[in-house]
This record gives C-alpha cells, sequence and structure tokens, in this order.
C-alpha cells in the first residue's frame, strides 16, 4: 500500500514552530494532517498521550471520522511540517486508499486499547499475576506504585 506522504504529495503545507498548537481539544474537527517532519505531542486532560515523530503519521482522524470536537490538543515538540487535508471527508471519499490508512490506524488503536483495557480489568479481579499492569508500568518509569485495592 502506498504511503500517506505519497498519497497526499499535491495537499498544502503547513509549518509549524516548537510550541505552536496544531490541533486544540474542543476545536471543531474537519481537517487531517499528515506529518511530513518533526515531532508532536498529543496531550488530553493534561497528559501527554502520544509523541508523533513517524513521517507519514495521522493526526485529526477521529474528529472527522466521529464528526466531532478534538478531543486532544497536538503541539509541536519541536519543529514541525505537515501536509493540511481540507475537508477531509470529502477527501477520503474521492481517495479510497487513504481512507483505507485511516480505517486500518483506527483499527490498530482500537485493537491496543481493547487489550489494555482487558489487562486492567483482569487486574482488578486480582488476576495480574505477582506484579500487574499498573506495577509493571510504574517500575518502568522509576515510580512505586500506590497499592490496589482488592
Amino acid at each position: 500500500m502506498a504511503s500517506l506522504l505519497a498519497l497526499t504529495g499535491t495537499q498544502p503545507r503547513r509549518n509549524l514552530a516548537a510550541g505552536d498548537v496544531l490541533i486544540a481539544a474542543g476545536d471543531e474537527g474537519g481537517e487531517l494532517y499528515v506529518l511530513e517532519s518533526g515531532r508532536l505531542t498529543v496531550t488530553r486532560g493534561g497528559v501527554d498521550l502520544a509523541t508523533i515523530d513517524e513521517p507519514g503519521a495521522l493526526v485529526g482522524e477521529m474528529a472527522v471520522l466521529l464528526g466531532s470536537e478534538h478531543s486532544a490538543t497536538v503541539r509541536a515538540e519541536s519543529a514541525a511540517t505537515v501536509r493540511v487535508i481540507e475537508d477531509a471527508m470529502a477527501f477520503l471519499e474521492r481517495t479510497p486508499l487513504v481512507a483505507l490508512h485511516v480505517a486500518t490506524l483506527a483499527c490498530a488503536r482500537l485493537e491496543a486499547t481493547s487489550a489494555l483495557v482487558v489487562e486492567l480489568e483482569r487486574e482488578a479481579r486480582g488476576e495480574g499475576g505477582e506484579q500487574g499492569f499498573l506495577g509493571r508500568i510504574a517500575a518502568a518509569l522509576g515510580a512505586t506504585p500506590a497499592p490496589t485495592r482488592r
């Protein structure tokens, strides 16, 4: 399958300086962005959820597909360039290979989220083994995990 960078090569570019906000949580969706270069940080509710630094990464698809406001803020962590797909839903209707990329990405994220929910549920039921999932995360971060309630 062709890359998103190749499929969106004719779309306009937007240059961002470090600290610039590409997407603000609560803003209306409608545009898709494809990272060309640089590094972006996704933050929701004061928590950094992801760092995006892979050329061809897609940003803004949830708000476009759901017809909703953006649920997170995306900020340039360094100078960055994105391709801007305005009226993204119409673009997806005209460009099935891009729509397939978006669908594949959405499914991969749903699969990862579902696996996390299952892991958390197992831990809540006491099936997490000697060191549960949250304990492993805290250990990896160098923190002491809070005791879990059972």
